[in-house]
């Protein structure tokens, strides 16, 4: 999305229902309308533009929502898209033509403006899990004293951001670690090795194009393939690729939860 939208005006934004998941600002589309994406980012699972207004706009998929770009300059860039236009919410149109257009079948998605030292939701995340702050000390660290399952403090987003329920199950069975440990409890080998194993499933899961269970699309309309590489997640029942023992299910925070009951300890 960065080379349609970063230093691009957005000359008109349309709205075709009032609400996602939640109503939309009060003015949205006069507040964007021409303003420039001053720069596109990501933290955890947000995208954000920052405005030329010093505003900021927050971008949430959801579950099923993604963004098709469409325009003369682009060719063939959006051929592959298969999104059913009566879910197109939010049309963004740039000075040369171009269209963001988020589309959400489940409308769990939202979009929120913040001004320039407005308080946000984001302000108390943890660490991103790619980057150079999150490592075993840091982890230690917040974790020290809890008594919730390591599955659980993995997936709230003020100990890591960003980490979703797959890549949690399939960290922890690389790590060799029983999602129903207290995350207190982790010895520093143990911390260590999970970091290292959390950074090289994101990593292999980014190279692939994510994991495409639903709805999940890249950019392009491509289907991600790293669902093809799951040790554990939705597989309760097959041979642990370790061992042979039956994969395991498990609810805990009302997610369901792969794992190894002989590998992981």
């Amino acid at each position: 999305m960065a080379p349609v939208l970063e230093g691009r005006t957005i000359t008109r934004v349309q709205l075709n229902r009032p609400d996602l998941r939640f109503p939309f600002p009060d003015d949205f589309a006069a507040r964007i309308e021409g303003q420039q994406v001053e720069r596109l980012s990501r933290r955890a699972k947000f995208l954000q533009a920052d405005l030329t207004s010093g505003e900021r706009l927050f971008m949430h998929l959801g579950m099923s929502g993604r963004f098709v770009l469409a325009g003369e300059q682009l060719g063939d860039f959006t051929h592959a898209h298969d999104a059913d236009p009566k879910h197109h919410h939010v049309i963004f149109t740039t000075e040369d033509a171009n269209t963001v257009t988020y589309n959400d079948p489940r409308r769990f998605g939202f979009m929120e403006l913040v001004g320039p030292d407005e308080p946000y939701r984001l302000d108390g995340l943890g660490p991103e899990p790619l980057s150079n702050d999150w490592s075993a000390p840091d982890l230690r660290a917040r974790l020290r004293g809890k008594k919730t399952p390591i599955k659980i403090a993995l997936l709230d987003q003020r100990v890591v951001a960003g980490l979703g329920n797959i890549y949690v199950c399939e960290a922890l069975f690389r790590a060799g670690i029983s999602p129903g440990r207290g995350a207190g409890r982790l010895k520093v080998a143990e911390t260590e090795n999970l970091v290292r194993h959390t950074k090289d499933v994101l990593t292999e899961a980014i190279a692939a194009g994510g994991s495409s269970l639903r709805d999940h699309r890249q950019a392009d309309g491509a289907l991600g393939y790293f669902q093809k590489s799951f040790s554990v997640y939705g597989r309760q029942g097959d041979p642990c690729p370790t061992c042979a023992a039956p994969v395991a299910r498990r609810v805990q925070g009302g997610r369901s939860t792969f794992y190894c009951k002989s590998c992981q300890r």
